[in-house]
């Protein structure tokens, strides 16, 4: 808002901010001889809200590449969909995104 008759700055200063990023933290699920792919969809259905095709798609990618990043998001996000990951027997990790 601006008052009639105010004194008005000389110049305007420009500032930087820096803000941290949204999503820099990836949930890595880890491919295993022990846990069936049902399983492991039915876990990224529950715990991560990926849907029934969605899950299966990252199944198979772990299943032949070993290892997929199923989510990205931020670590308050991510942690504790880790945590229920791994409490079903499942390998999971937070990655850093570089």
């Amino acid at each position: 808002m601006v008052i009639e008759g105010s004194v008005k700055p000389l110049y305007e200063e420009e500032t930087d901010v820096l803000t941290t990023l949204d999503e820099p933290y990836s949930l890595i699920v880890w491919n295993d001889e022990v846990n069936t792919f049902e399983w492991v969809i039915e876990t990224l259905v529950e715990v991560c809200g990926h849907s029934t095709e969605q899950a299966e798609q990252c199944a198979y990618i772990i299943h032949f590449q070993g290892k997929y990043a199923v989510k990205q998001g931020s670590y308050d996000e991510l942690k504790p969909q880790c945590d229920a990951i791994t409490e079903r027997g499942i390998g999971a990790t937070l990655e850093v995104l570089a």
